[in-house]
C-alpha cells in the first residue's frame, strides 16, 4: 500500500528504515522477546522481498513493537518519515483480544498499524514542495481549462466542456473577455496540466487545440482523440495496486 501511494505520487527519493529494539535496554519495550525476534526479522525480510533500499536503526523501535518507517527527501534534501507499518503488542494486551487457532487453543494476536501517508497535514506539505504544484493529472482539481478566443465561441466551449465532463475529465472554460494571451499566461501560472483552444477553425472543423502546461503543442485534434491521451497519462502515473 505504501508502495503504491508512493508510486503513483511521484516519491522515488525515500528510504525504508526498520526500527528495532535497543538491545542494551530491554526494560524500554513489551512483550515476549520471541515475538519481537520474528517481528523484527518479519519486516527486514518484508523490505529485502520488495527489493526496498533500507537501512536498520537500532533503538528506534515503540515500547510496543517495532516498525518499518519510510523516510522521503523533500525538495531541500531533508528527511521526513511519511509512511509507517507498526507492529503493536501493546493493545490486544491492553484489550484483552484473543482468537482460537488451528489448534482450538486461544491465543493473543498481534496488531499491525498501517499508516501510508503518516500525519496527512505533513504529507500534503511535501506534496506541494515535491510537486512544485505541478501535480499528478490524476490528482490535481481542474485537468482542463478551454479558453475562447471570443465569445463568438463560448457556445461551442460549452459542447466542448460538456463532452469532456461525460468522458470524466474534470474541466472548467475561460469564457471571460479578455485577450487569448492573457489567458494562456494565466492559465500556465494556474498550472493546468493541459490547456484547450476554441476558435472559428476549431468549431468549423470540430477539433480542439491542445496545449500542455509547460509549452508542448499538441495541436488540433479531436475530443475523443484528447480524452484517449488523458486516460493513457492517468495509467501512466497512477500505479497499479499489488496488494
Amino acid at each position: 500500500m505504501v508502495l503504491y501511494v508512493f508510486g503513483s505520487l511521484g516519491f522515488e527519493n525515500f528510504t525504508a528504515q526498520v526500527s528495532v529494539r535497543d538491545l542494551e535496554n530491554p526494560d524500554k519495550y513489551i512483550g515476549d522477546v520471541e515475538n519481537w525476534e520474528k517481528a523484527e526479522n518479519a519486516i527486514i525480510n518484508a523490505a529485502k522481498d520488495k527489493g526496498l533500499n533500507y537501512i536498520i536503526e537500532s533503538g528506534e523501535a515503540a515500547f510496543y513493537g517495532p516498525k518499518l518507517d519510510f523516510m522521503v527527501k523533500d525538495a531541500l534534501g531533508r528527511n521526513w518519515q511519511l509512511g509507517t507499518i507498526q507492529v503493536d503488542y501493546n493493545l490486544p494486551e491492553r484489550f484483552d483480544l484473543t482468537y482460537k487457532g488451528s489448534d482450538n487453543e486461544l491465543h493473543r494476536p498481534v496488531m499491525i498499524h498501517r499508516a501510508p501517508f503518516g500525519s496527512m497535514e505533513r504529507f500534503i506539505a511535501i506534496l506541494l514542495e515535491h510537486t512544485g504544484g505541478n501535480f499528478p493529472l490524476w490528482l490535481i482539481p481542474e485537468q482542463v481549462i478551454i479558453l475562447s478566443i471570443s465569445e463568438k465561441y463560448e457556445k461551442y466551449s460549452e459542447k466542448v466542456l460538456n463532452l469532456l465532463e461525460n468522458d470524466e475529465i474534470r474541466a472548467l472554460a475561460d469564457d471571460r473577455n479578455e485577450t487569448i494571451g492573457k489567458k494562456i499566461r494565466e492559465a500556465e501560472m494556474n498550472k493546468f496540466p493541459y490547456i484547450i483552444i476554441v476558435g472559428e477553425q476549431e468549431e468549423r472543423d470540430n477539433t480542439i487545440s491542445v496545449r500542455k502546461h509547460g509549452g508542448e503543442d499538441l495541436g488540433a485534434i479531436s475530443v475523443e482523440e484528447f480524452s484517449k491521451i488523458t486516460r493513457e497519462e492517468i495509467n501512466r502515473t497512477l500505479k497499479p495496486f499489488n496488494g
